[in-house]
């Protein structure tokens, strides 16, 4: 059933990094506002997405519900990414998402109807996260590069 969201990044795991490294360091660090994050910064968030939806799609199998969210500009700013060297977070972003896809790829078809909170009134299912993570990714990818 996830067949298409494990498809479609793995496409993106091979087009994204190639255009991203394209990207002038000018303007991948450049910051249109002390509020507004830089497009390193949209990549570095779509790092800490990653991290908070492996836990999600690991502990939503064993555990009854867990509620498991996140401060994203907390975690933006404590990471100072726009700090760090281009290559390193679109490296880090890469190795990343390959690591989700072969976790992706091992639920089992029944675990997809679990449930996790992400901090709202509302419980998702597995198979739900799995497909939001990935149009959040793309959403996020599109603010960064054309592809």
């Amino acid at each position: 059933m996830i067949t298409s969201s494990i498809t479609r990044l793995q496409y993106l795991i091979e087009i994204i990094p190639i255009k991203l490294k394209t990207i002038s360091n000018e303007d991948f660090n450049y910051k249109p506002s002390p509020t507004k994050w830089s497009k390193k910064e949209i990549l570095g968030h779509l790092i800490d997405s990653a991290t908070n939806n492996h836990h999600r799609f690991i502990r939503a199998q064993y555990e009854n519900i867990p509620k498991i969210c996140y401060d994203q500009d907390q975690w933006n700013s404590l990471s100072n990414y726009n700090q760090l060297d281009d290559e390193h977070v679109i490296n880090f972003w890469t190795i990343y998402n390959k690591h989700l896809i072969e976790i992706l790829k091992s639920i089992k078809e029944e675990n997809l109807s679990k449930e996790c909170n992400t901090g709202g009134d509302t419980n998702f299912t597995l198979e739900w996260l799995i497909e939001d993570y990935i149009v959040h990714l793309e959403h996020h990818l599109k603010q960064i590069t054309e592809y």
